[in-house]
Protein backbone atom coordinates (compact mmCIF):
# COMPACT_ATOMS: atom_id res chain seq x y z
CA UNK A 1 0.00 0.00 0.00
CA UNK A 2 1.01 3.54 -0.76
CA UNK A 3 0.95 6.82 1.03
CA UNK A 4 -2.16 8.31 -1.07
CA UNK A 5 -3.99 5.25 -0.25
CA UNK A 6 -5.88 4.40 2.90
CA UNK A 7 -7.39 1.09 4.60
CA UNK A 8 -11.14 1.12 4.76
CA UNK A 9 -11.36 -2.25 5.96
CA UNK A 10 -9.76 -5.56 7.41
CA UNK A 11 -11.67 -8.51 6.29
CA UNK A 12 -10.47 -12.50 7.22
CA UNK A 13 -10.03 -14.55 4.07
CA UNK A 14 -12.86 -17.10 3.74
CA UNK A 15 -10.60 -20.23 2.86
CA UNK A 16 -7.37 -19.47 5.12
CA UNK A 17 -8.73 -17.65 7.41
CA UNK A 18 -5.84 -14.72 7.05
CA UNK A 19 -6.22 -10.60 7.38
CA UNK A 20 -6.04 -8.51 4.54
CA UNK A 21 -6.42 -5.14 3.29
CA UNK A 22 -9.11 -2.94 1.20
CA UNK A 23 -8.17 0.55 0.60
CA UNK A 24 -10.32 3.19 -0.62
CA UNK A 25 -7.91 2.62 -4.28
CA UNK A 26 -9.46 -0.86 -4.50
CA UNK A 27 -12.85 0.05 -3.89
CA UNK A 28 -12.63 3.07 -6.35
CA UNK A 29 -11.67 0.46 -8.85
CA UNK A 30 -14.36 -2.41 -8.04
CA UNK A 31 -16.39 0.85 -8.76
CA UNK A 32 -14.71 1.90 -11.83
CA UNK A 33 -14.99 -1.70 -13.85
CA UNK A 34 -18.56 -2.63 -12.41
CA UNK A 35 -21.06 -3.36 -15.24
CA UNK A 36 -23.35 -1.64 -16.34
CA UNK A 37 -26.83 -2.75 -17.55
CA UNK A 38 -30.14 -0.29 -18.44
CA UNK A 39 -28.47 2.36 -16.97
CA UNK A 40 -27.90 0.59 -13.39
CA UNK A 41 -24.55 -0.45 -11.99
CA UNK A 42 -23.73 -3.52 -11.08
CA UNK A 43 -21.19 -3.30 -8.16
CA UNK A 44 -18.76 -5.55 -7.52
CA UNK A 45 -17.96 -5.60 -3.64
CA UNK A 46 -14.72 -6.35 -2.32
CA UNK A 47 -13.24 -9.74 -2.60
CA UNK A 48 -13.77 -12.46 0.15
CA UNK A 49 -10.71 -14.26 -0.60
CA UNK A 50 -6.99 -12.85 0.25
CA UNK A 51 -4.75 -12.67 -2.64
CA UNK A 52 -3.27 -15.29 -1.96
CA UNK A 53 -6.06 -17.64 -2.45
CA UNK A 54 -7.58 -15.65 -5.02
CA UNK A 55 -4.15 -16.27 -6.98
CA UNK A 56 -4.40 -19.63 -5.87
CA UNK A 57 -7.82 -20.40 -7.40
CA UNK A 58 -7.10 -18.86 -10.88
CA UNK A 59 -3.95 -21.00 -11.51
CA UNK A 60 -6.10 -24.05 -10.27
CA UNK A 61 -7.69 -23.62 -14.12
CA UNK A 62 -4.49 -22.82 -16.15
CA UNK A 63 -2.66 -25.59 -17.14
CA UNK A 64 0.45 -24.15 -19.27
CA UNK A 65 3.22 -26.91 -19.51
CA UNK A 66 1.84 -30.27 -19.55
CA UNK A 67 1.59 -31.76 -22.99
CA UNK A 68 -0.55 -35.09 -23.61
CA UNK A 69 -1.01 -37.59 -26.74
CA UNK A 70 -4.63 -36.97 -27.48
CA UNK A 71 -7.82 -37.28 -30.05
CA UNK A 72 -9.39 -35.02 -31.74
CA UNK A 73 -13.18 -35.50 -30.97
CA UNK A 74 -14.23 -34.33 -34.37
CA UNK A 75 -11.90 -35.37 -36.76
CA UNK A 76 -10.44 -38.13 -34.62
CA UNK A 77 -6.79 -38.07 -35.86
CA UNK A 78 -4.13 -37.66 -32.75
CA UNK A 79 -3.17 -34.84 -31.64
CA UNK A 80 -1.17 -32.90 -28.85
CA UNK A 81 -3.03 -31.26 -25.95
CA UNK A 82 -3.10 -29.44 -22.77
CA UNK A 83 -5.78 -32.23 -21.63
CA UNK A 84 -4.78 -35.53 -21.10
CA UNK A 85 -7.05 -38.37 -22.66
CA UNK A 86 -7.95 -40.32 -18.94
CA UNK A 87 -10.12 -36.58 -18.28
CA UNK A 88 -13.58 -36.41 -18.96
CA UNK A 89 -13.22 -33.36 -21.15
CA UNK A 90 -13.76 -33.06 -24.77
CA UNK A 91 -11.16 -31.54 -27.04
CA UNK A 92 -11.24 -30.73 -31.19
CA UNK A 93 -7.74 -30.09 -32.85
CA UNK A 94 -7.16 -26.28 -34.04
CA UNK A 95 -8.30 -27.31 -37.50
CA UNK A 96 -11.77 -28.72 -35.98
CA UNK A 97 -12.07 -26.09 -33.79
CA UNK A 98 -11.47 -23.19 -35.79
CA UNK A 99 -13.82 -24.38 -38.85
CA UNK A 100 -17.71 -24.34 -39.26
CA UNK A 101 -18.24 -28.01 -39.12
CA UNK A 102 -19.37 -27.70 -35.80
CA UNK A 103 -21.90 -26.20 -33.67
CA UNK A 104 -20.73 -23.59 -30.99
CA UNK A 105 -24.47 -23.48 -29.65
CA UNK A 106 -25.88 -26.89 -29.73
CA UNK A 107 -24.95 -27.28 -25.73
CA UNK A 108 -26.91 -23.81 -24.94
CA UNK A 109 -28.98 -23.57 -22.17
CA UNK A 110 -32.04 -21.72 -20.49
CA UNK A 111 -30.83 -19.98 -17.58
CA UNK A 112 -32.21 -21.94 -14.67
CA UNK A 113 -33.09 -19.64 -11.63
CA UNK A 114 -33.37 -22.69 -9.46
CA UNK A 115 -29.67 -23.71 -9.95
CA UNK A 116 -26.50 -21.85 -8.94
CA UNK A 117 -24.69 -20.40 -11.61
CA UNK A 118 -21.44 -22.26 -11.44
CA UNK A 119 -23.39 -25.43 -11.62
CA UNK A 120 -25.29 -24.37 -14.83
CA UNK A 121 -21.13 -23.76 -16.19
CA UNK A 122 -20.15 -26.80 -15.14
CA UNK A 123 -22.27 -28.54 -17.45
CA UNK A 124 -21.18 -26.41 -20.25
CA UNK A 125 -17.31 -27.04 -19.20
CA UNK A 126 -18.08 -30.56 -19.55
CA UNK A 127 -19.96 -30.74 -22.76
CA UNK A 128 -18.53 -28.21 -24.92
CA UNK A 129 -15.20 -28.97 -27.20
CA UNK A 130 -11.85 -27.22 -25.85
CA UNK A 131 -9.20 -26.50 -28.17
CA UNK A 132 -6.80 -29.27 -27.53
CA UNK A 133 -4.01 -26.70 -27.63
CA UNK A 134 -4.07 -22.34 -26.65
CA UNK A 135 -2.34 -20.65 -30.10
CA UNK A 136 -2.96 -19.12 -33.56
CA UNK A 137 -3.34 -22.42 -36.64
CA UNK A 138 -0.29 -21.24 -37.83
CA UNK A 139 1.34 -23.25 -35.37
CA UNK A 140 1.75 -26.11 -36.94
CA UNK A 141 2.35 -24.57 -40.58
CA UNK A 142 5.24 -23.02 -39.01
CA UNK A 143 6.53 -26.20 -37.27
CA UNK A 144 5.68 -25.53 -33.45
CA UNK A 145 3.29 -28.08 -32.56
CA UNK A 146 4.20 -28.98 -28.82
CA UNK A 147 3.54 -25.41 -27.85
CA UNK A 148 0.66 -23.90 -25.42
CA UNK A 149 -0.24 -20.34 -24.72
CA UNK A 150 1.70 -19.16 -27.73
CA UNK A 151 1.13 -16.72 -30.46
CA UNK A 152 3.37 -15.54 -33.50
CA UNK A 153 5.89 -18.31 -33.29
CA UNK A 154 7.89 -20.49 -35.70
CA UNK A 155 9.79 -23.28 -35.44
CA UNK A 156 9.79 -23.80 -31.74
CA UNK A 157 9.70 -27.21 -29.32
CA UNK A 158 8.05 -26.52 -25.77
CA UNK A 159 7.63 -23.58 -25.84
CA UNK A 160 4.99 -22.19 -23.40
CA UNK A 161 3.53 -18.79 -22.53
CA UNK A 162 5.39 -16.81 -25.26
CA UNK A 163 4.62 -14.61 -28.56
CA UNK A 164 6.50 -12.98 -31.41
CA UNK A 165 9.62 -15.71 -31.39
CA UNK A 166 11.09 -17.95 -33.63
CA UNK A 167 13.85 -21.29 -33.25
CA UNK A 168 13.22 -21.30 -29.56
CA UNK A 169 13.41 -24.48 -27.43
CA UNK A 170 12.51 -25.46 -24.05
CA UNK A 171 11.20 -22.15 -22.53
CA UNK A 172 9.07 -20.26 -20.87
CA UNK A 173 7.61 -16.82 -20.97
CA UNK A 174 9.50 -15.25 -23.88
CA UNK A 175 8.44 -12.08 -26.18
CA UNK A 176 10.14 -10.79 -29.18
CA UNK A 177 13.18 -13.11 -29.36
CA UNK A 178 14.79 -15.86 -31.18
CA UNK A 179 17.13 -18.65 -30.49
CA UNK A 180 16.45 -18.80 -26.62
CA UNK A 181 16.52 -22.24 -25.06
CA UNK A 182 16.01 -23.47 -21.68
CA UNK A 183 15.11 -19.75 -20.45
CA UNK A 184 12.46 -18.22 -18.60
CA UNK A 185 11.36 -14.56 -18.62
CA UNK A 186 12.96 -13.30 -21.38
CA UNK A 187 12.39 -10.49 -23.75
CA UNK A 188 13.56 -9.00 -26.69
CA UNK A 189 16.93 -11.47 -27.14
CA UNK A 190 18.73 -13.26 -29.46
CA UNK A 191 20.99 -16.51 -28.79
CA UNK A 192 20.47 -17.37 -25.02
CA UNK A 193 20.72 -20.58 -23.07
CA UNK A 194 19.36 -20.30 -19.54
CA UNK A 195 18.88 -17.07 -18.84
CA UNK A 196 16.03 -15.70 -16.74
CA UNK A 197 14.45 -12.06 -15.89
CA UNK A 198 16.18 -10.87 -18.60
CA UNK A 199 16.00 -8.00 -21.41
CA UNK A 200 17.73 -7.48 -24.30
CA UNK A 201 20.42 -9.69 -23.88
CA UNK A 202 22.68 -11.20 -27.01
CA UNK A 203 24.21 -14.25 -27.16
CA UNK A 204 24.73 -14.88 -22.94
CA UNK A 205 24.72 -17.53 -21.30
CA UNK A 206 23.35 -18.91 -17.46
CA UNK A 207 22.57 -14.86 -16.57
CA UNK A 208 19.71 -13.44 -13.99
CA UNK A 209 17.98 -10.28 -13.96
CA UNK A 210 20.42 -8.94 -16.17
CA UNK A 211 20.08 -6.34 -19.17
CA UNK A 212 21.54 -4.75 -22.37
CA UNK A 213 24.49 -7.15 -22.50
CA UNK A 214 26.01 -9.57 -25.03
CA UNK A 215 28.81 -12.46 -25.32
CA UNK A 216 28.89 -12.70 -21.74
CA UNK A 217 28.30 -15.98 -19.18
CA UNK A 218 26.87 -15.92 -15.50
CA UNK A 219 25.69 -12.34 -15.29
CA UNK A 220 23.95 -11.79 -12.41
CA UNK A 221 21.98 -8.24 -11.56
CA UNK A 222 24.26 -6.52 -14.45
CA UNK A 223 23.84 -3.92 -17.25
CA UNK A 224 25.40 -3.47 -20.32
CA UNK A 225 28.24 -5.66 -19.72
CA UNK A 226 30.02 -7.40 -22.90
CA UNK A 227 32.44 -10.63 -22.78
CA UNK A 228 32.30 -10.24 -18.94
CA UNK A 229 32.11 -13.98 -17.11
CA UNK A 230 30.81 -14.49 -13.57
CA UNK A 231 29.79 -10.78 -12.78
CA UNK A 232 27.22 -9.06 -9.78
CA UNK A 233 26.13 -5.80 -9.67
CA UNK A 234 28.28 -4.57 -12.60
CA UNK A 235 27.58 -1.90 -15.39
CA UNK A 236 29.13 -0.48 -18.30
CA UNK A 237 32.28 -2.64 -18.09
CA UNK A 238 34.21 -5.02 -21.18
CA UNK A 239 36.14 -7.83 -20.30
CA UNK A 240 35.85 -9.07 -16.76
CA UNK A 241 35.44 -11.78 -14.36
CA UNK A 242 34.88 -11.99 -10.78
CA UNK A 243 33.94 -7.97 -11.61
CA UNK A 244 37.95 -7.61 -12.54
CA UNK A 245 39.36 -6.75 -15.12
CA UNK A 246 40.94 -9.83 -17.69
CA UNK A 247 42.54 -10.23 -20.89
CA UNK A 248 40.65 -11.10 -24.14
CA UNK A 249 42.69 -14.38 -24.18
CA UNK A 250 41.72 -15.27 -20.54
CA UNK A 251 38.25 -14.68 -21.41
CA UNK A 252 38.31 -17.27 -24.49
CA UNK A 253 39.92 -19.82 -22.65
CA UNK A 254 37.39 -19.67 -19.71
CA UNK A 255 34.74 -20.18 -22.39
CA UNK A 256 36.36 -22.96 -24.17
CA UNK A 257 36.62 -24.60 -20.29
CA UNK A 258 32.99 -24.11 -19.88
CA UNK A 259 31.65 -26.65 -23.05
CA UNK A 260 32.86 -29.31 -20.42
CA UNK A 261 30.02 -30.41 -18.32
CA UNK A 262 31.90 -31.56 -15.46
CA UNK A 263 34.03 -28.03 -15.28
CA UNK A 264 30.84 -26.20 -15.81
CA UNK A 265 29.02 -28.16 -13.09
CA UNK A 266 31.41 -26.83 -10.48
CA UNK A 267 31.94 -23.75 -11.98
CA UNK A 268 28.31 -23.38 -11.28
CA UNK A 269 28.08 -24.59 -8.10
CA UNK A 270 30.53 -22.24 -7.09
CA UNK A 271 29.25 -19.22 -8.59
CA UNK A 272 25.64 -19.33 -7.26
CA UNK A 273 27.92 -20.07 -3.57
CA UNK A 274 29.22 -16.32 -4.76
CA UNK A 275 26.04 -14.92 -5.90
CA UNK A 276 24.36 -15.67 -2.58
CA UNK A 277 27.03 -14.14 -0.14
CA UNK A 278 26.56 -10.96 -2.25
CA UNK A 279 24.53 -7.50 -2.27
CA UNK A 280 21.27 -7.61 -3.58
CA UNK A 281 18.22 -4.72 -4.02
CA UNK A 282 15.57 -5.47 -1.52
CA UNK A 283 12.90 -6.25 -5.19
CA UNK A 284 14.05 -6.74 -8.69
CA UNK A 285 12.52 -3.12 -10.13
CA UNK A 286 13.59 -1.46 -13.02
CA UNK A 287 13.03 2.05 -14.16
CA UNK A 288 10.05 1.97 -12.94
CA UNK A 289 7.94 4.35 -10.13
CA UNK A 290 5.93 3.54 -6.86
CA UNK A 291 5.85 0.08 -7.69
CA UNK A 292 6.52 -2.79 -5.21
CA UNK A 293 7.09 -7.02 -5.34
CA UNK A 294 9.79 -8.26 -8.21
CA UNK A 295 10.62 -8.08 -11.92
CA UNK A 296 9.00 -5.04 -12.88
CA UNK A 297 10.52 -3.34 -15.64
CA UNK A 298 9.78 0.36 -16.81
CA UNK A 299 6.48 0.75 -15.37
CA UNK A 300 4.35 2.62 -12.73
CA UNK A 301 2.44 2.19 -9.75
CA UNK A 302 2.25 -1.30 -10.17
CA UNK A 303 1.55 -2.63 -6.10
CA UNK A 304 1.96 -6.28 -5.38
CA UNK A 305 2.64 -7.63 -8.89
CA UNK A 306 5.42 -10.04 -10.65
CA UNK A 307 6.63 -10.37 -13.94
CA UNK A 308 5.55 -6.78 -15.13
CA UNK A 309 6.78 -4.78 -18.68
CA UNK A 310 5.77 -1.48 -19.09
CA UNK A 311 1.86 -1.16 -17.38
CA UNK A 312 0.88 0.96 -15.39
CA UNK A 313 -2.18 1.00 -12.35
CA UNK A 314 -1.75 -2.79 -11.73
CA UNK A 315 -2.31 -4.76 -8.49
CA UNK A 316 -2.11 -8.04 -7.37
CA UNK A 317 -1.14 -8.87 -10.91
CA UNK A 318 1.49 -11.79 -12.20
CA UNK A 319 3.32 -12.15 -15.97
CA UNK A 320 1.78 -8.77 -17.01
CA UNK A 321 2.47 -6.76 -20.46
CA UNK A 322 1.75 -3.55 -21.82
CA UNK A 323 -1.59 -2.95 -19.88
CA UNK A 324 -3.36 -0.62 -17.51
CA UNK A 325 -5.86 -0.48 -14.88
CA UNK A 326 -6.27 -4.30 -14.16
CA UNK A 327 -6.68 -6.11 -10.61
CA UNK A 328 -5.87 -9.75 -9.96
CA UNK A 329 -4.65 -10.49 -13.32
CA UNK A 330 -2.21 -13.82 -13.76
CA UNK A 331 -0.75 -14.22 -17.59
CA UNK A 332 -2.15 -11.38 -19.80
CA UNK A 333 -0.79 -10.16 -23.29
CA UNK A 334 -0.63 -6.27 -24.18
CA UNK A 335 -3.10 -3.74 -25.41
CA UNK A 336 -6.22 -3.87 -23.32
CA UNK A 337 -7.32 -2.72 -20.22
CA UNK A 338 -10.27 -2.47 -17.01
CA UNK A 339 -9.94 -6.03 -16.36
CA UNK A 340 -10.56 -7.87 -12.81
CA UNK A 341 -10.26 -11.54 -11.36
CA UNK A 342 -9.06 -12.89 -14.61
CA UNK A 343 -6.57 -15.30 -15.91
CA UNK A 344 -4.75 -15.42 -19.63
CA UNK A 345 -6.20 -12.75 -21.26
CA UNK A 346 -4.71 -12.23 -24.57
CA UNK A 347 -4.28 -9.29 -26.27
CA UNK A 348 -6.82 -6.61 -27.54
CA UNK A 349 -8.96 -7.20 -24.86
CA UNK A 350 -11.05 -4.64 -22.64
CA UNK A 351 -13.58 -5.18 -19.29
CA UNK A 352 -13.05 -8.33 -19.11
CA UNK A 353 -14.23 -9.80 -15.51
CA UNK A 354 -13.83 -13.16 -13.92
CA UNK A 355 -12.74 -15.02 -17.36
CA UNK A 356 -10.39 -17.45 -18.07
CA UNK A 357 -8.54 -18.06 -21.71
CA UNK A 358 -10.03 -15.02 -23.53
CA UNK A 359 -8.65 -12.80 -26.08
CA UNK A 360 -9.78 -9.93 -28.64
CA UNK A 361 -13.18 -7.53 -28.03
CA UNK A 362 -14.48 -6.72 -24.92
CA UNK A 363 -17.29 -6.93 -22.19
CA UNK A 364 -17.07 -10.49 -20.84
CA UNK A 365 -18.34 -11.52 -18.19
CA UNK A 366 -17.57 -15.43 -16.50
CA UNK A 367 -16.83 -16.40 -19.88
CA UNK A 368 -13.99 -19.64 -20.19
CA UNK A 369 -12.05 -20.01 -23.69
CA UNK A 370 -13.84 -17.05 -25.61
CA UNK A 371 -12.38 -16.07 -28.49
CA UNK A 372 -13.07 -12.67 -30.42
CA UNK A 373 -15.90 -12.19 -29.22
CA UNK A 374 -17.66 -9.44 -27.20
CA UNK A 375 -21.27 -9.02 -24.98
CA UNK A 376 -20.96 -12.82 -23.62
CA UNK A 377 -22.05 -14.04 -19.87
CA UNK A 378 -21.69 -17.25 -18.69
CA UNK A 379 -20.40 -18.81 -22.02
CA UNK A 380 -17.89 -21.59 -22.64
CA UNK A 381 -16.20 -22.42 -25.73
CA UNK A 382 -17.29 -19.73 -28.37
CA UNK A 383 -16.21 -18.01 -31.27
CA UNK A 384 -17.20 -14.69 -33.38
CA UNK A 385 -19.90 -14.73 -30.63
CA UNK A 386 -22.41 -11.44 -29.25
CA UNK A 387 -25.43 -11.26 -26.96
CA UNK A 388 -24.87 -14.57 -25.78
CA UNK A 389 -25.53 -16.51 -22.59
CA UNK A 390 -24.50 -20.10 -21.61
CA UNK A 391 -24.50 -20.50 -25.14
CA UNK A 392 -27.49 -19.45 -26.31
CA UNK A 393 -27.95 -16.83 -28.42
CA UNK A 394 -29.86 -13.55 -27.80
CA UNK A 395 -31.25 -10.09 -29.16
CA UNK A 396 -29.06 -7.44 -27.85
CA UNK A 397 -32.57 -6.29 -25.73
CA UNK A 398 -33.06 -9.56 -24.94
CA UNK A 399 -29.59 -10.19 -23.58
CA UNK A 400 -29.35 -6.59 -21.56
CA UNK A 401 -33.06 -7.83 -19.59
CA UNK A 402 -31.71 -11.12 -18.51
CA UNK A 403 -28.16 -10.35 -17.52
CA UNK A 404 -29.07 -7.98 -14.62
CA UNK A 405 -31.72 -10.95 -13.35
CA UNK A 406 -28.61 -13.11 -13.37
CA UNK A 407 -26.23 -10.90 -11.50
CA UNK A 408 -29.62 -10.71 -8.92
CA UNK A 409 -29.55 -14.26 -8.44
CA UNK A 410 -25.89 -14.38 -8.52
CA UNK A 411 -25.75 -12.02 -5.66
CA UNK A 412 -28.27 -14.00 -3.64
CA UNK A 413 -26.32 -17.07 -4.00
CA UNK A 414 -22.96 -15.23 -3.12
CA UNK A 415 -21.29 -16.32 -6.67
CA UNK A 416 -21.81 -12.73 -8.11
CA UNK A 417 -17.71 -11.35 -7.65
CA UNK A 418 -15.84 -14.76 -7.29
CA UNK A 419 -13.81 -16.31 -9.68
CA UNK A 420 -14.79 -19.91 -10.59
CA UNK A 421 -14.67 -22.33 -7.89
CA UNK A 422 -11.91 -24.72 -8.27
CA UNK A 423 -14.11 -27.52 -8.45
CA UNK A 424 -15.03 -27.04 -11.96
CA UNK A 425 -12.13 -26.42 -13.55
CA UNK A 426 -11.20 -28.42 -16.56
CA UNK A 427 -7.81 -29.53 -15.45
CA UNK A 428 -6.38 -31.24 -12.29
CA UNK A 429 -5.24 -29.25 -9.37
CA UNK A 430 -1.59 -31.38 -9.80
CA UNK A 431 -1.58 -30.69 -13.62
CA UNK A 432 -2.01 -26.88 -13.07
CA UNK A 433 0.70 -23.59 -12.82
CA UNK A 434 -1.04 -24.03 -8.92
CA UNK A 435 0.55 -26.63 -7.98
CA UNK A 436 3.89 -24.91 -8.48
CA UNK A 437 2.88 -21.94 -6.53
CA UNK A 438 0.72 -23.76 -4.01
CA UNK A 439 1.89 -27.12 -4.18
CA UNK A 440 -0.51 -29.82 -2.41
CA UNK A 441 1.33 -33.06 -1.07
CA UNK A 442 1.23 -35.66 -3.19
CA UNK A 443 0.36 -37.63 0.21
CA UNK A 444 -3.20 -36.13 0.39
CA UNK A 445 -5.41 -38.79 -1.03
CA UNK A 446 -8.42 -38.21 -2.62
CA UNK A 447 -11.78 -38.06 -0.67
CA UNK A 448 -13.60 -39.06 -3.54
CA UNK A 449 -11.35 -41.59 -5.86
CA UNK A 450 -14.68 -43.58 -7.49
CA UNK A 451 -16.00 -40.44 -9.32
CA UNK A 452 -15.14 -42.40 -12.80
CA UNK A 453 -14.43 -45.70 -13.33
CA UNK A 454 -13.55 -47.50 -16.95
CA UNK A 455 -13.65 -51.46 -17.41
CA UNK A 456 -11.20 -53.28 -18.47
CA UNK A 457 -11.55 -57.18 -18.60
CA UNK A 458 -14.89 -57.19 -17.19
CA UNK A 459 -14.04 -55.20 -14.30
CA UNK A 460 -14.69 -51.60 -13.50
CA UNK A 461 -11.38 -49.72 -12.11
CA UNK A 462 -11.60 -46.62 -10.62
CA UNK A 463 -9.84 -43.87 -12.34
CA UNK A 464 -6.98 -42.07 -10.56
CA UNK A 465 -9.52 -39.01 -10.19
CA UNK A 466 -11.10 -37.79 -7.03
CA UNK A 467 -11.57 -34.59 -4.76
CA UNK A 468 -8.88 -33.29 -2.29
CA UNK A 469 -10.45 -31.48 0.16
CA UNK A 470 -7.97 -28.55 1.75
CA UNK A 471 -9.17 -26.35 4.08
CA UNK A 472 -11.88 -24.47 2.96
CA UNK A 473 -11.18 -25.51 -0.61
CA UNK A 474 -12.37 -28.37 -2.69
CA UNK A 475 -10.01 -29.49 -5.92
CA UNK A 476 -9.86 -32.03 -8.09
CA UNK A 477 -6.16 -34.23 -8.38
CA UNK A 478 -5.39 -37.30 -10.07
CA UNK A 479 -3.06 -40.09 -9.67
CA UNK A 480 -2.37 -40.43 -12.87
CA UNK A 481 1.39 -40.58 -13.76
CA UNK A 482 2.53 -40.77 -17.60
CA UNK A 483 4.48 -43.71 -18.52
CA UNK A 484 8.07 -43.59 -18.78
CA UNK A 485 8.43 -43.99 -22.86
CA UNK A 486 9.54 -46.87 -24.47
CA UNK A 487 12.88 -46.62 -25.73
CA UNK A 488 15.42 -49.09 -27.47
CA UNK A 489 18.57 -47.34 -26.84
CA UNK A 490 19.38 -45.23 -24.03
CA UNK A 491 22.09 -43.91 -22.32
CA UNK A 492 22.68 -42.53 -18.55
CA UNK A 493 23.03 -38.91 -18.30
CA UNK A 494 27.18 -39.89 -16.44
CA UNK A 495 28.17 -41.76 -19.67
CA UNK A 496 27.85 -38.84 -22.09
CA UNK A 497 31.13 -37.52 -23.09
CA UNK A 498 32.30 -34.49 -20.44
CA UNK A 499 33.14 -32.11 -24.10
CA UNK A 500 30.11 -31.47 -26.84
CA UNK A 501 32.77 -32.07 -29.50
CA UNK A 502 32.99 -35.32 -28.35
CA UNK A 503 29.14 -35.80 -29.04
CA UNK A 504 28.46 -38.16 -31.97
CA UNK A 505 25.37 -37.72 -34.51
CA UNK A 506 24.07 -40.98 -32.91
CA UNK A 507 22.75 -39.07 -29.92
CA UNK A 508 19.59 -37.95 -31.97
CA UNK A 509 19.10 -41.70 -32.00
CA UNK A 510 18.71 -42.70 -28.57
CA UNK A 511 17.71 -41.21 -24.98
CA UNK A 512 19.41 -39.91 -22.13
CA UNK A 513 18.29 -40.73 -18.75
CA UNK A 514 17.91 -37.83 -16.49
CA UNK A 515 20.47 -37.80 -13.91
CA UNK A 516 17.75 -36.59 -11.29
CA UNK A 517 14.10 -38.09 -12.35
CA UNK A 518 15.14 -41.27 -14.28
CA UNK A 519 13.09 -39.94 -16.48
CA UNK A 520 14.34 -40.42 -20.72
CA UNK A 521 14.49 -37.45 -22.70
CA UNK A 522 15.95 -36.98 -26.47
CA UNK A 523 17.98 -34.23 -27.91
CA UNK A 524 16.37 -33.00 -30.99
CA UNK A 525 18.57 -32.09 -34.40
CA UNK A 526 18.03 -27.98 -34.00
CA UNK A 527 18.78 -28.38 -30.42
CA UNK A 528 22.25 -30.37 -30.89
CA UNK A 529 23.05 -27.71 -33.64
CA UNK A 530 22.19 -24.91 -30.94
CA UNK A 531 24.72 -26.25 -28.81
CA UNK A 532 27.22 -27.32 -30.89
CA UNK A 533 27.13 -23.54 -32.14
CA UNK A 534 27.83 -22.30 -29.09
CA UNK A 535 29.61 -24.55 -27.71
CA UNK A 536 27.82 -25.41 -24.93
CA UNK A 537 27.63 -29.29 -23.49
CA UNK A 538 24.81 -31.83 -23.75
CA UNK A 539 22.03 -31.74 -20.71
CA UNK A 540 22.23 -34.47 -18.13
CA UNK A 541 18.71 -33.40 -16.99
CA UNK A 542 14.83 -34.03 -18.54
CA UNK A 543 13.52 -30.76 -19.55
CA UNK A 544 11.15 -30.80 -16.98
CA UNK A 545 13.55 -30.89 -14.14
CA UNK A 546 15.64 -27.88 -16.22
CA UNK A 547 12.62 -25.98 -15.37
CA UNK A 548 12.01 -26.47 -12.01
CA UNK A 549 16.25 -25.97 -11.31
CA UNK A 550 15.10 -22.46 -13.00
CA UNK A 551 12.23 -21.92 -11.08
CA UNK A 552 14.17 -22.46 -8.15
CA UNK A 553 16.68 -19.79 -8.80
CA UNK A 554 13.80 -17.44 -8.86
CA UNK A 555 12.76 -15.50 -5.67
CA UNK A 556 9.46 -16.18 -4.57
CA UNK A 557 6.30 -14.89 -5.02
CA UNK A 558 5.99 -13.37 -1.31
CA UNK A 559 7.11 -10.18 0.40
CA UNK A 560 9.20 -10.21 3.77
CA UNK A 561 9.58 -7.50 6.55
CA UNK A 562 13.36 -6.54 6.93
CA UNK A 563 15.68 -4.18 7.29
CA UNK A 564 18.49 -3.02 5.04
CA UNK A 565 21.81 -4.09 5.67
CA UNK A 566 23.35 -0.72 5.35
CA UNK A 567 20.81 1.70 6.53
CA UNK A 568 18.38 -0.03 8.64
CA UNK A 569 15.37 0.94 7.64
CA UNK A 570 12.36 -1.36 6.97
CA UNK A 571 12.25 -2.56 3.84
CA UNK A 572 10.04 -4.99 1.83
CA UNK A 573 11.70 -7.81 -0.05
CA UNK A 574 11.26 -11.06 -1.93
CA UNK A 575 14.45 -12.11 0.42
CA UNK A 576 13.20 -13.78 3.18
CA UNK A 577 15.29 -12.69 7.01
CA UNK A 578 16.41 -16.33 6.82
CA UNK A 579 18.48 -16.13 3.67
CA UNK A 580 22.19 -14.89 3.72
CA UNK A 581 21.88 -12.45 1.16
CA UNK A 582 23.24 -8.97 2.25
CA UNK A 583 19.52 -7.59 1.21
CA UNK A 584 19.94 -3.46 0.82
CA UNK A 585 16.84 -0.66 0.20
CA UNK A 586 16.98 0.52 -3.08
CA UNK A 587 18.91 4.11 -1.89
CA UNK A 588 21.55 2.21 -0.54
CA UNK A 589 22.01 0.12 -3.16
CA UNK A 590 22.00 2.46 -5.50
CA UNK A 591 25.03 4.32 -3.89
CA UNK A 592 26.59 1.21 -3.47
CA UNK A 593 26.53 -0.20 -7.16
CA UNK A 594 26.65 3.35 -9.16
Amino acid sequence: MFKDEKTVEIKVCKHCNSNFEITDKDLEFYEKVSPVFSWKKYLIPSPALCPDCRQQRRLSFFNQTNLYKNTCNNCWKNIISRFNSENWIKNYCNECWSSENWDQLKNGKDFDFSKTVFNQLDYLIKNTPFQNLIGSSSNIINNSIYTNHTSEIHNSYLVFEANSINDCMYSYALKNSKNIVDSSFVWNSENCYECSDSYNMFNSFYCQKSYWSKFSYFLNNCYNCDYCIWCVNLNNKSYYYKNQPISKNDYEKIIKNLANINYLIIFKREIYDFFSKNIVKNCNIIWSEDCIWNNIINSKKCINSFDILECENLKYCVNINYSKDLYDITAYWEESNRMYESLSVWRYSNNILFSNTVWKWEKLIYCIDVKKSKNCFLCVNLEWKEYCILNKQYTKEEYEQLVPKIIEHMQKTWEWWEFFPSSISPFWYNETVAQEYFPISHSIKPSSPTLLSKVEGGLEIPLPLGEVRWGQRTFNRSTYEAPFPKVEKIIKASMLPEDISKIPDDILNRAIECEVSWKPFKIIKQELEFYRKHNLPIPKRHPDQRHLDRMSLRNPRKLFDRKCDKCGKDIKTTYSPDRKEIVYCEECYDKEIY
